[in-house]
């Protein structure tokens, strides 16, 4: 195998400029949906189950880290957990692929938390109206929380398409099979 390149999004990016447009994600996906939300749907709002709204935002993380596993599940032996603690108090969980694994599959973790937790927010503020204000938090909070992933499939989208991608301390490295 050949390393066609080697990506490190942190690096080209930097962690302040990616969080900046992480919050600039948030802010532009909860104005537009909300507003969005309020020409169709009227009437008034409820906050209830402001409770069970604190449930689900603290569960959002874990839930979109299990949703990247489940397209790894073939390779489940090569797939690692690593929880590193920011200023010693808040845990991230790190998902490692230890061997190399098809692009497709590799973009394929990266988008199925994206696209099945973002749709099933949108639906609940479809069918639940009278809560869409806290739907439209925790869309935002969520498509902030993804602006990694999609940072790293628009370079992947780049590659060639039987690639490998292999991570390591760098980033992730794009490899191709010699003939």
């Amino acid at each position: 195998m050949h390393c066609w390149k080697t990506i490190n999004v942190q690096k080209l990016y930097g962690h302040d400029r990616i969080l900046l447009m992480s919050i600039m994600s948030m802010l532009a996906v909860f104005s537009v949906f909300y507003i969005a939300l309020n020409v169709f749907r009227r009437g008034p709002v409820s906050d209830q189950l402001f409770p069970l709204f604190v449930v689900v935002l603290l569960m959002i993380y874990p839930v979109h880290k299990l949703l990247h596993f489940l397209p790894l599940i073939k390779v489940k032996k090569h797939v690692r957990f690593h929880i590193k603690y920011y200023f010693k108090i808040v845990p991230t969980l790190k998902l490692y692929v230890t061997e190399p694994v098809f692009k497709s599959r590799y973009i394929a973790s990266l988008l199925i938390p994206f696209i099945v937790l973002n749709v099933s927010l949108i639906i609940g503020a479809l069918i639940l109206p009278s809560f869409r204000h806290y739907f439209t938090l925790l869309l935002a909070f969520h498509s902030g929380l993804c602006l990694i992933d999609l940072l790293y499939v628009k370079h992947l989208l780049k590659a060639p398409k039987k690639s490998l991608v292999e991570e390591n301390d760098k980033g992730f490295q794009i490899l191709i099979l010699l003939h």
